[in-house]
């Protein structure tokens, strides 16, 4: 419990330090910057900025849209603009395709995506605790991956909502938590039960790995590739450890294929990270995709845990029996 709430200490402190300053072909154009600092210059200050916050609309201002960054988006619009009627690729700015914002949603088909799948979790979560009495082998370890997965999923849909230094890292490091604790999820089921020792030793390690994660992004450098290859490694890592169990457990226990075409269509929708294409209607782009496609695998992979819990909760207490 003490690692946990050192480890939870840690992620605030690392997400509210100061962020990377990201630079894309639109925002090093000559006329995106001298759009910019015009648009600064004559709303951003004194009257000006007076009048701009009188008619902001209030769901802008709580959610922490500046006139800097209505200076930024219209400038980007302009710069978008320019560039197709030039005949040019459409450039990201600031690390990021342009998306057509929705209200105060900065992404909004990402968001509504990130709220479904936590909102998929959720339901499933109810549906596991409702199945599933705690005596249940797993059902620990079910539960806190559902609660994880969660707080992950919430701050998706925060992040997308709006990108800022703080939001982002609260994304990245929520995610990198739900991916090692899906290979802890993996350790508990396929080794663990009879070996309680090594599970201690597994989670250990885990946790220092997520603190060393954390703070060499934060208090080193904010390695986007190396984020990205530390979570696909751990996810590889997932797959095929679950994949080699689902194929040994296959013709005994008849619910694993839940697992396997979980894990196996997670890695399929994973390519579409690859594909890098300006949003489609400005809105959906291989991200949200992403997003989307991951929805009904949470509904599966719980389907999934709930028979596997049932099962070894059955298999206990026939042994008790037995005994």
């Amino acid at each position: 419990m003490a690692a946990r709430a050192a480890l939870l200490l840690l992620l605030l402190m690392a997400a509210a330090a100061p962020g990377p300053a990201r630079g894309s072909q639109g925002d090093r154009e000559p006329l995106y910057r001298e759009c910019l600092s015009r648009c600064e210059r004559q709303n951003c200050s004194g009257a000006a900025l007076r009048h701009f916050r009188a008619r902001q609309p209030l769901y802008m201002g709580l959610t922490g849209w500046t006139c800097r960054d209505e200076c930024k988006y219209e400038c980007m619009w302009l710069t978008v603009r320019l560039y197709q009627q030039g005949g040019h690729r459409v450039p990201q700015f600031h690390g990021k395709w342009p998306f057509s914002r929705f209200l105060f949603f900065q992404e909004p088909a990402s968001a509504f995506a990130s709220f479904l799948n936590g909102l998929a979790s959720l339901v499933m979560l109810l549906r596991y605790r409702a199945a599933v009495p705690p005596a249940a082998p797993t059902y620990p370890t079910c539960v806190a991956f559902a609660w994880v997965s969660l707080n992950a999923w919430f701050w998706s849909t925060v992040f997308h909502t709006r990108d800022t230094a703080l939001t982002e890292k609260l994304d990245y490091f929520c995610a990198s938590a739900v991916v090692l604790h899906s290979v802890y999820l993996c350790c508990v089921r396929t080794l663990g039960l009879q070996r309680p020792a090594l599970i201690s030793i597994f989670r250990a390690f885990l946790l220092l790995f997520l603190a060393g994660h954390i703070s060499y992004l934060s208090l080193v450098r904010f390695d986007y590739g190396y984020n990205l290859v530390a979570n696909a490694a751990a996810g590889m890592l997932t797959v095929a450890w679950w994949l080699r169990w689902c194929l040994r457990q296959g013709r005994r226990l008849p619910h694993v294929w839940k697992c396997a075409a979980a894990v196996l269509l997670l890695q399929a929708l994973a390519l579409l990270e690859l594909l890098d294409f300006p949003p489609l209607l400005w809105v959906l782009d291989a991200h949200a995709l992403w997003h989307i496609g991951t929805i009904p695998l949470n509904v599966l992979f719980y389907s999934f845990l709930v028979d596997d819990s049932l099962y070894l909760l059955k298999a206990n207490s026939d042994l008790f029996k037995v005994d």
